[in-house]
């Protein structure tokens, strides 16, 4: 077995990507061809596992699964400028708002370096088409949405629109998945499909909380989050100067002051109102980050040492956990819940997403004269969209707010895991279709 050194070349990142690859610019740019971590991978196990457990603990003792997962580990009463009382901690709130924020931290760390950093992939014109798709696939989910709740909705406590920010939102792991399975490892179009579900579900909880606030908003208290970013940047975050002493740099790599930044950043966006779990997201442009973008989710990332690399590291094991105890606390499905809206929220990711991806994505990319990138062709568009009519982290978290009545709830929950059928069925449309990694081809072409 061959071992490399610290210092070797082949662990640095420049050096470990150099296999070749076609951006998702449609320029003909050259890039490195990146291959995405396996712990994405475990994430996507972590979730259906705890989901799956889940589903038949519901099923077989109901009341033993709600009263265990909304036992009161604590109530608070704290004054009302701060929170509405009261304020019940039960073992789902810790996960879905405290926990399951680090887990959109992740994700939106690796958009927010596509759209920033040198070679990110939504660099300039390169973000139109991606946020063309993802913005069009979520206005296509709420109007069918809309429409068809207005035509077969039956529950007494539903509202005209009631619950359409629910199918805004879809599933990162999952669409990686199945997204691996149909186009290969190091295929352009896996890139894209993370590029956009990515996309989507920040900007579905950012919906949710701007329409559907868990309380009251407070826009006030989103000054702390602002002002705890902003002296953690200015502080440890901003670009030091040519010839700073190496004494202070080796100083503003230490990881405790974002920590605690973060958690003042949490507290804000959660006082304010808006869904806690995107408490830590204001963090991510103070962190002191590289330079340049080796790809979503790469590998050769797990070599780079800056500090926001570094709290993706840490975070990577224990968000698998956070996963499984997701789908074991909001993941349980009756089977039994079958009610009109079950067939509201299959129609809007089924129907509307991939409907409003191809009408109103493709087709602002024609008007603004951008080419598909390259490396993806038509076929894997259409394969994007049926991945992306799978729905189920994002909208399971919008299912309390966005719904009244715990049976449109369970009706809509059922819908979703209904909808996770969409991934295989288009698995299996593509079966036929040989695919291969281009980077994994040339990389043994030169051994």
């Amino acid at each position: 077995m061959t071992t490399h050194r610290r210092d070797s070349p082949l662990r640095q990142p420049e050096n470990r990507i150099k296999w070749g690859c076609r951006t998702l610019s449609g320029k003909g740019q050259a890039c490195p061809m990146y291959r995405v971590s396996s712990f994405v991978t475990r994430f996507a196990r972590a979730l259906l596992g705890g989901a799956g457990l889940a589903t038949v603990w519901v099923n077989l003792a109901p009341a033993s699964y709600y009263d265990s997962i909304e036992w009161r580990l604590l109530d608070l009463s704290l004054p009302a400028w701060l929170a509405p009382p009261p304020l019940n901690i039960t073992p789902m709130s810790v996960v879905s708002d405290g926990l399951m924020a680090f887990f959109l931290f992740f994700i939106a760390k690796e958009l927010w370096e596509a759209l920033i950093l040198e070679r990110g992939a939504l660099k300039g014109r390169q973000a139109v088409l991606p946020l063309g798709l993802a913005l069009g696939g979520m206005i296509g989910a709420a109007l069918v949405w809309i429409f068809t709740a207005s035509l077969i909705e039956t529950a007494e406590e539903a509202g005209f629109a009631a619950g359409w920010q629910v199918p805004l939102g879809t599933d990162v792991v999952l669409c990686f998945l199945l997204g691996r399975r149909i186009f290969g490892a190091g295929h352009p179009a896996l890139h894209l499909l993370l590029l956009l579900t990515i996309a989507t579900d920040i900007f579905a909880l950012l919906v949710l909380g701007l329409t559907h606030p868990l309380a009251d908003l407070r826009p006030v208290w989103l000054l702390l989050p602002l002002l705890a970013a902003f002296v953690a940047w200015a502080r440890f975050g901003r670009p030091l100067a040519d010839g700073t002493p190496e004494r202070v740099r080796r100083a503003r790599l230490v990881l405790l002051p974002y920590v605690v930044a973060g958690l003042a950043s949490w507290i804000g966006v959660a006082a304010s109102g808006l869904p806690p779990a995107l408490g830590l997201l204001p963090m991510i442009p103070a962190i002191a980050h590289a330079d340049r973008s080796f790809g979503l989710f790469a590998e050769v990332e797990e070599f780079l040492h800056d500090p926001l690399n570094r709290l993706a590291h840490l975070l990577a094991r224990p968000l698998v956990l956070v996963l499984f105890l997701f789908g074991l606390t909001r993941g349980g499905v009756e089977l039994s819940a079958f009610a009109p809206t079950t067939v509201t929220t299959l129609a809007s990711l089924w129907i509307g997403r991939p409907l409003g991806m191809l009408v109103i994505g493709l087709g602002l990319a024609a008007a603004l004269g951008l080419r598909v990138p390259a490396g993806i062709t038509l076929r894997d568009i259409l394969a994007i969209t049926g991945i992306m009519a799978m729905g189920f982290t994002v909208p399971v978290l919008a299912l309390d707010t966005a719904l009244p009545g715990g049976a449109m709830q369970e009706a809509a929950r059922l819908g979703l895991a209904i909808s996770l059928l969409a991934g295989p069925l288009t698995l299996l449309l593509t079966r036929r279709r040989p695919r291969s990694d281009p980077g994994r081809a040339q990389h043994d072409a030169s051994r």
